[in-house]
């Protein structure tokens, strides 16, 4: 989609619509985290839900996330066309991966329990783990279909980037937490207060699973509507397999989805480790939410944007202004997720006591958590800058280095994850995920040095690191602060915790935004800027 697109939006503009959609998402997914979390806290229902969501959610993910490789294949091959061959492409597509998917789903339908018992193996030494373990089977047989879905999804997903649509893009997940908080909201007023007790608990479990396969639903449906308005292809059957936008798309999409794949299994071997600790699998999906929630606004604040324009730049004489967005994108990583990560690690106990702890989620469940969280807010900033390296791959039309790079960091994991576990619990889990994506991101500029003819290291070395140290001084201010306020006004009461945690926050935020603006960063300069042009002008 060349030249019959409309003129593209600035960077500054996208991000600005991406910023407000995805907030508004993220929000509605973290409320969907409270009322579980006030419903069933940290135990059994969640445990057994974090099982059965597993593949699901990994399906999700893989391929229906946006910067998934469905989304980040479907970009890269759209950017470079006109609009009136979209169409037949796009329906092309739909139509192979979704008779692919619709056997996946048969399969999940068929060998549940076979599949917990692999997911989850150590259900069977911890109390409580046989009715974890027959919960969690119906559950993944009732989200089953969502292996079409999370196709179908992550199609629309990039049919509707190179249309510009962004609002939608980062609008759509929310629809699934709205269904889901429905369900457990008609739940509760049904069973009342008894909504967390065992009688309750298989119910419970599969209103979840219900809601979420609901939500999954109209997230794509409102895709389809968008998309169709956009002239960009329907539901329809089409089975022109050799036109040759879908060679290319597969050339990139099938080594792409085994790398994305590579990382989810990761994720497995730390659920397996976390099946031998009783509400682990709670622990780490509630310590998850809080991190992914920023980690998702700026994910998409940053890489929407940018991968199409990394697909336009990836030809050799291009590569002197790809080399600078690759830039612009790391240290926009840099000076949001470092000073977020900071501030997780010093604040956890008190974001995860405002946050959670009420009804059925109670101090046990906060220390738990948010020791997780400390762990994960380590992690923040070559979490992201991962995505971003590996997108800059995919745009040059190569996913198997970054399969490469997964399939030997599955091994560094499984190992990481079996030394951590021992001394450090739940939250060894995490920091062996930290230990991964440092290995990834290393291997990644190195091997994108070579690709490119060689990176500037020291422009862009001297950035992150005094950002870093940056981070460092404000989580201080922040740690310090919070220090005094308990201090002199204790630590119980949602509204004085709300309150330290304002202050604290606010004053490490102060204090990095002095730093960051004292370094004079360019793209940060023009980035901000450009933001306040949009808002002002609005």
């Amino acid at each position: 989609m060349t030249q019959q697109q409309k003129a593209p939006r600035s960077l500054a503009g996208i991000a600005g619509i991406i910023a407000v959609a995805t907030l508004i998402s993220k929000f509605f997914g973290l409320v969907r985290e409270q009322a579980i979390a006030a419903a069933f806290g940290a135990g059994a229902v969640v445990d057994a839900y974090n099982f059965a969501y597993m593949i699901p959610s990994f399906l999700l993910i893989l391929l229906g996330g946006v910067n998934g490789p469905f989304h980040s294949a479907i970009v890269s091959v759209l950017a470079k066309r006109k609009q009136e061959e979209s169409a037949r492409l796009v329906e092309t597509i739909t139509t192979l991966v979704g008779g692919l998917l619709l056997l996946v789903t048969v399969f999940l339908v068929i060998f549940a329990p076979y599949l917990i018992d692999l997911v989850a193996p150590g259900l069977d030494t911890v109390p409580n783990g046989a009715f974890v373990k027959a919960n969690a089977i119906v559950q993944l047989r009732i989200m089953a279909p969502m292996a079409v879905l999370a196709g179908l999804i992550g199609i629309g997903f990039g049919t509707l980037n190179t249309a510009n649509q962004y609002w939608l893009l980062s609008l759509s997940p929310l629809f699934s937490s709205i269904i889901l908080i429905l369900g457990l909201g008609i739940l509760a007023l049904q069973v009342g207060t008894k909504i967390s007790s065992p009688q309750y608990a298989i119910l419970g479990g599969m209103v979840l699973a219900g809601g979420t396969l609901a939500g999954a639903f109209l997230q794509w449906l409102i895709q389809q509507i968008a998309q169709a308005r956009a002239g960009l292809g329907t539901f329809r059957l089409r089975f022109d397999f050799k036109q040759p936008g879908v060679k290319e798309v597969l050339k990139i999409m099938a080594p792409a989805t085994f790398s994305s794949g590579m990382l989810q299994i990761n994720l497995y071997t730390d659920m397996y480790f976390a099946s031998f600790i009783p509400s682990a699998p709670s622990g780490l999906r509630y310590s998850n939410i809080l991190v992914q929630t920023p980690l998702g606004i700026i994910s998409n604040i940053i890489l929407l944007p940018l991968l199409p324009v990394f697909a336009r730049l990836a030809e050799p004489d291009n590569w002197h202004e790809l080399k600078l967005r690759i830039r612009q994108g790391l240290i926009l990583t840099a000076l949001t997720m470092l000073p977020m990560g900071a501030l997780m690690v010093v604040l956890s106990v008190p974001i995860v006591r405002v946050v959670y702890e009420r009804g059925a989620f109670k101090e046990a469940d906060s220390a738990l958590v948010s020791s997780i969280l400390v762990a994960s807010g380590i992690g923040m900033f070559v979490y992201l800058g991962r995505d971003v390296l590996v997108r800059v791959f995919y745009a040059l039309g190569d996913g198997e280095t970054p399969f490469r790079i997964s399939v030997i960091n599955i091994l560094l994991n499984a190992l990481l994850d079996w030394i951590f576990i021992k001394p450090f619990g739940a939250p060894g889990l995490v920091l062996a995920t930290v230990g991964v994506n440092c290995s990834s991101v290393l291997m990644l500029l190195w091997l994108l040095d070579r690709r490119l003819n060689g990176l500037p290291w020291r422009e862009w070395s001297l950035p992150i690191l005094g950002l870093t140290a940056g981070s460092m001084v404000a989580g201080a201010a922040s740690y310090g602060t919070l220090e005094v306020l308990q201090r002199f006004l204790g630590e119980n009461g949602l509204l004085i915790q709300l309150l330290q945690l304002s202050i604290a926050g606010l004053v490490g935020i102060g204090v990095f935004a002095f730093l960051a603006a004292w370094m004079k960063l360019p793209e940060v300069d023009i980035f901000v800027s450009r933001l306040r042009q949009r808002f002002l002008k609005r």
